[in-house]
């Protein structure tokens, strides 16, 4: 094992795929000259050269049509994104070409493309910069949605969806750029659809996945000091959601609480918790808890955006309430 950082595992992920196939190339704003606005493809451009390695202009829409053309002559492409809330000038093409193209065309061409780049808060960025959309591209058929937290799972799983035949939406966290961890010296890739038990426990299930997630490690710690055990479930793929998983564990613990950061109404949360309500009813002991940002876009001062935010405090004023305690 080798200890990088989390753009360090992107990095490496995106150039190993790069080296095995060459029909895979780096598309996007500052992704070559710069090394990536965050440094997540420092050293591409050398390696594979201006035609595998693009810089665009910036006009989202544009390059997102182009790389899903692409596909369809063969190519797999990566496009970033340098912040998801920019998808938003690129979305039709995501979701009325990328998304349909495979049963439109009757199974003809399938488009093996891959979205990425940073997804929710990243601090003082404001309301425009600090949307999660994770809910609104899962909510789309023909889409797979990967949300990794940490660098082992964000290179494994960023390998299996450039390697996947359908379109995927892979989304970081400018927060995470720099959290460093450990990830195997060899080849390895994580499956998508696979939720990850990142802490086994007996009296709660909390699901998360992303950067949130970090804000149940912490709340799980202060929990485990007053004798309550916690199980935490990284869902790593949002769509497809792993509902084995989920309902093993709230079979188990008899109660779940959800922690996303996303808007509260119909969201990631909303639909793990239809789930077990509707197939896992008779084992819960306490209603399911779900715990997102305020429903307002987010603020721009720090005490407001404090308030905006979930935090552990949340998490565990949520498991003592499902607990009784």
């Amino acid at each position: 094992m080798k200890t990088i950082q989390f753009r360090e595992a992107i990095c490496e992920a995106m150039s190993e795929e790069m080296r095995r196939d060459e029909s895979v190339y780096l598309m996007g704003e500052e992704v070559a000259e710069y090394n990536g606005a965050y440094k997540a493809s420092k050293g591409m451009l050398d390696e594979f050269g201006p035609k595998r390695v693009i810089d665009t202009p910036i006009a989202e829409l544009g390059f997102a049509g182009i790389a899903i053309g692409s596909t369809m002559t063969g190519n797999r492409p990566i496009v970033e994104y340098m912040t998801f809330n920019f998808s938003l000038v690129g979305i039709d093409q995501i979701i009325n070409n990328a998304a349909k193209i495979r049963q439109m065309s009757g199974g003809q061409f399938p488009c093996p493309i891959v979205f990425r780049g940073p997804t929710a808060s990243a601090g003082q960025l404001a309301a425009t910069h600090s949307q999660a959309f994770e809910s609104w591209f899962a909510n789309t058929p023909g889409l797979k949605v990967v949300v990794p937290s940490n660098p082992y799972d964000a290179k494994g799983l960023l390998k299996s969806a450039i390697r996947d035949n359908d379109p995927v939406i892979f989304m970081e966290s400018e927060q995470m750029y720099g959290d460093k961890g450990e990830v195997p010296e060899g080849e390895y890739v994580v499956p998508l659809g696979v939720a990850d038990i990142k802490r086994e426990g007996t009296d709660v299930t909390i699901v998360s996945f992303g950067k949130i997630i970090k804000e149940a490690y912490i709340a799980a710690d202060e929990l485990a000091k007053e004798g309550i055990s916690c199980e935490i479930i990284d869902l790593r793929t949002v769509r497809p959601m792993d509902r084995e998983a989920i309902l093993k564990s709230v079979k188990k613990t008899n109660r779940l609480v959800v922690l996303e950061e996303a808007w509260p109404f119909g969201n990631v949360a909303t639909e793990i918790t239809y789930l077990v309500q509707s197939e896992a009813f008779d084992y819960l002991d306490a209603p399911i808890i779900k715990i997102n940002t305020a429903d307002t876009p987010a603020p721009y001062s720090p005490v407001l955006f404090e308030e905006w935010l979930p935090d552990h405090k949340e998490v565990i004023k949520a498991v003592k309430k499902v607990m009784y305690k």
